[in-house]
């Protein structure tokens, strides 16, 4: 599976932001996607996971309600949308892909990796 995430950017503190993953290839209904960012200085963290057959999702601590993952199965997308901005959320923001359960959080579970979008959030 191949994956291509976009729709980074800069937004000042705030405001909204709403990233793509397109995947391509052969995707099961029991496998998962997720978000992950890396902060610069920082290790890659979990942010929010979602199942490609139930649409059940899952989130880490660093979104707190903010943000909220969705996918569009027909289009084979998933998407991230983040609202109230921080510039603690500047990162580069990553999609991956793996077989199985969407609640795992540790990044070596994740086979698939698409190649990140910048977010940028001013202050």
């Amino acid at each position: 599976v191949q994956l291509q995430a976009s729709g980074g950017g800069l937004v000042q503190a705030g405001g909204s932001l709403r990233l793509s993953c397109a995947a391509s290839g052969r995707i099961f209904s029991g496998g998962a996607m997720a978000w992950f960012r890396r902060a610069p200085g920082k290790e890659r963290e979990f942010v929010s996971s979602i199942r490609w057959g139930s649409g059940s999702t899952y989130y880490g601590d660093v979104v707190n309600g903010r943000f909220t993952i969705s996918s569009d199965r027909p289009k084979n997308a998933v998407y991230l949308q983040m609202n109230s901005l921080k510039p603690e959320d500047t990162a580069v923001y990553y999609c991956a892909g793996r077989s199985g359960s969407h609640y795992v959080t540790n990044e070596r579970d994740y086979t698939n990796w698409g190649q990140g979008t910048l977010v940028t959030v001013s202050s």
